[in-house]
């Protein structure tokens, strides 16, 4: 498999040049701590005002998010979710108007502490340039929600 790496974008792959910049602002955005510490407009150049993005129910920042003003909630319920949330190896798996993006993550739970890595599968589709949805897909949202929701008996 010929991957490409987000580290390492091909030069002239819109695509990639597009998500390799959103992926860094967010991570900015993130590691700042969020709403109040940091603005969403480092990410919106990335997104289109009519921007969706369909996560899983079951999620704590579960639900379907529209536009500009359901992103910056969107990214609050996320940063309020996790106190880390690191962004590693990504695999371009494809470049087109719609791409897929496989990427590992490792995070920390805000209200647990838990530490959790896990993989994420995204389709993130683009027009002239700007996002215009994404759908990822957890393997196992039951784990997510195991690490971020209170201490349970055992």
């Amino acid at each position: 498999m010929n991957a490409q790496h987000a580290q390492h974008p091909t030069p002239g792959t819109d695509t990639v040049s597009v998500l390799t910049a959103m992926y860094a602002a967010e991570s900015r955005y993130l590691a700042a701590g969020g709403p109040g510490k940091a603005s969403f407009e480092l990410l919106a150049p990335y997104f289109a005002p009519d921007v969706v993005m369909h996560q899983a129910a079951a999620l704590p920042y579960g639900g379907t998010w529209h536009g500009h003003d359901g992103m910056a909630r969107f990214f609050l319920a996320m940063s309020e979710t996790w106190e880390t949330f690191e962004i590693g190896d990504q695999e371009f798996l494809a470049t087109g108007e719609t791409a897929v993006i496989r990427t590992q993550v490792r995070a920390r739970a805000r209200a647990t502490g838990r530490e959790l890595a896990f993989p994420v599968l995204q389709t993130i589709t683009l027009r002239d340039g700007m996002i215009v949805e994404v759908r990822p897909f957890y393997w196992d949202t039951a784990a997510i929600v195991a690490a971020t929701g209170p201490d349970q008996e055992r």
